[in-house]
């Protein structure tokens, strides 16, 4: 199969610039293709590796992946899908954001023997005569047309600042600048950059009279159409100090029903055989599916080792068997359980409750249980003797799980 064929079977594909072209293209040539992905924070997300995903498949059809970090587009900020201005970032948080971002990518797509390129445009539009720039690339875009574009169309009423109308204009001229430097023809990205990938698309074939092609890939979403890739504690991310492996793997085990044939499509490389076969189980057997998805993508992010640690230690807590080493945990003083602390203190102090007023609701409602035992007295005291072996586990509802270790 060829890359749109693996790309069109997983349900990867929601938009194309030309579509005819584009297949024939595909099938009939090795190519150069671009993703950007701006460093707006120190580690990838699960909502980024959707389009790894994709480049990883497009490069092991013998395509060529341009990895394109906005060093200068993060210092303005993508309006797409936003409410609200983004928060701007110093030159250093950028460049430290690019290098975590360097180290996560070099996990899933191979550079070696020159398959892939790295590349900062901050390189190429950070030291851009402002007058110059205006003068070779404005002329190619019209307010009308910039207007009706979904990423700003949806931010007038609201507000839209000068300094992020100049952002679709930057990336457009980022495509100018990869097809010059590398025959670059062929930008990618999710679905919500539609309108700044055909700005790129457009300004390439008026500048340089040759064909450039843009295609999105469709969102992960759930069944009420938000994003997938958000808990209570925020982005799920690539970065095992930030979302540990047992968190990540945790997320994915859990995910809605309806949300398993899309995931193992579009973030596992399992044969499409095998996820027809996964996404037809119902019931109590989707939770099969499930493990599957969640110890797939664990082992792609952290490795196998950590993989095998995250299902060892949810296997423990939901069905009796298996080991917790994997589960996240926190150290505390053996000393401050001599005298013993009260259950309200405790429940925060460990990050299980937020506040002491949410910790008596969860009290009260059966919702807190220390080594499988529900705990229903507000003044219980935690002591030395609730530990075994000095640890002991504490959950919240029905997914949420700690263990407390004394030191």
């Amino acid at each position: 199969m060829n890359a749109y064929e693996v790309l069109k079977e997983r349900g990867f594909i929601a938009q194309m610039t030309h579509e005819e072209e584009i297949i024939k293209l595909l099938a009939d040539k090795k190519i150069s293709f671009y993703i950007g992905f701006d460093p707006t924070a120190d580690s990838l997300t699960a909502g980024h590796f959707l389009t790894v995903m994709a480049m990883a498949h497009m490069q092991r059809a013998g395509h060529k992946p341009i990895i394109l970090f906005g060093g200068a587009t993060a210092m303005i900020g993508d309006p797409s899908g936003r409410t609200d201005m983004r928060k701007m970032l110093t030159r250093d948080e950028i460049d430290r954001n690019i290098q975590c971002f360097k180290e996560q990518m070099s996990k899933f797509i191979d550079f070696s023997d020159d398959k892939a390129v790295l590349v900062n445009n901050a390189d190429w539009l950070g030291n851009q005569n402002y007058i110059q720039f205006l003068r070779d690339i404005g002329p190619h875009f019209t307010i009308n047309r910039m207007l009706n574009a979904e990423c700003y169309k949806s931010r007038l009423d609201i507000g839209l600042t000068f300094l992020e109308f100049n952002y679709m204009i930057m990336q457009s001229y980022d495509f100018l600048y990869l097809y010059n430097q590398y025959d670059c023809i062929l930008q990618l990205g999710g679905d919500d950059q539609w309108s700044n990938i055909i700005g790129g698309v457009e300004l390439v074939r008026r500048v340089k009279g040759k064909n450039a092609y843009g295609m999105t890939f469709n969102l992960l979403t759930t069944k009420d159409g938000k994003k997938m890739g958000k808990t209570q504690k925020g982005a799920v991310w690539l970065d095992p100090l930030k979302t540990t492996p047992y968190e990540f793997y945790q997320y994915w085990r859990n995910i809605e029903d309806a949300s398993l044939p899309m995931c193992l499509e579009r973030l596992t490389f399992l044969p499409m055989e095998e996820v027809r076969e996964l996404s037809s189980l119902r019931g109590e057997n989707l939770n099969q599916g499930k493990e599957i998805l969640a110890f797939e993508l664990t082992q792609i992010v952290h490795g196998m080792e950590e993989a095998k640690k995250a299902q060892e230690a949810s296997r423990a807590l939901f069905s009796g068997g298996g080991s917790l080493e994997g589960m996240p945990s926190i150290y505390l003083e053996e000393s401050v359980f001599m005298q013993g602390m009260d259950i309200m203190n405790f429940i925060t102090t460990i990050g299980i409750s937020p506040s002491r007023s949410e910790g008596r609701r969860l009290l009260t409602q059966g919702g807190i249980q220390i080594n499988g035992e529900k705990v229903l007295e507000v003044d219980k005291v935690v002591t030395e003797a609730d530990f075994n072996d000095r640890e002991l586990v504490v959950q919240k509802g029905k997914k949420t799980f700690l263990k407390v270790i004394l030191k």
